[in-house]
């Protein structure tokens, strides 16, 4: 493993750092922490809208009795759009959760297919991260 350096969060657990990087400090885990709790909140709101939005184009019907082909080929569009944005809200939601559970847990920053440290710079640039770089390309060329 690839892990010479760990810092400590406020919670005693350790966060592990790829060679050459500094160390966590307490202000960067808090901050992170805090970037993690305010996308949970702010997609759970957005969740919140959509769904009160999906629910409106849902009770206006869609059956298309005595209504334009063309309107209703539009509002099915509209449905379709809107869960396909509250689903993609829900799964980025889900993964910034983990996130947060894997700090708790102490395991956040070791990639979860390589057991190696992720990567300090890529976790603050992309906090719900939950792999390397290595394996996430390697994830995605499949």
């Amino acid at each position: 493993m690839t892990a010479t350096k760990a810092a400590q969060n406020p919670e005693g657990a350790l966060l592990p750092v790829r060679e050459g990087e500094d160390p966590w400090t307490a202000e960067e885990v808090a901050e992170l922490r805090a970037e993690l709790t305010s996308e949970v909140e702010r997609m759970q709101q957005a969740i919140a809208v959509v769904e009160a939005e999906l629910a409106e184009l849902l009770a206006d019907g869609s059956d298309g009795a005595g209504r334009d082909p063309a309107d209703v080929g539009s509002s099915n569009f509209e449905r379709d759009q809107e869960m396909s944005l509250a689903s993609n809200t829900r799964e980025m939601l889900e993964q910034n959760v983990h996130a947060l559970r894997l700090l708790d847990q102490g395991k956040y920053g070791t990639c979860e297919s390589c057991g190696n440290p992720i990567g300090k710079a890529r976790l603050q640039a992309f906090p719900r991260a939950t792999m390397c770089v290595s394996c996430k390309q390697r994830a995605e060329r499949r």
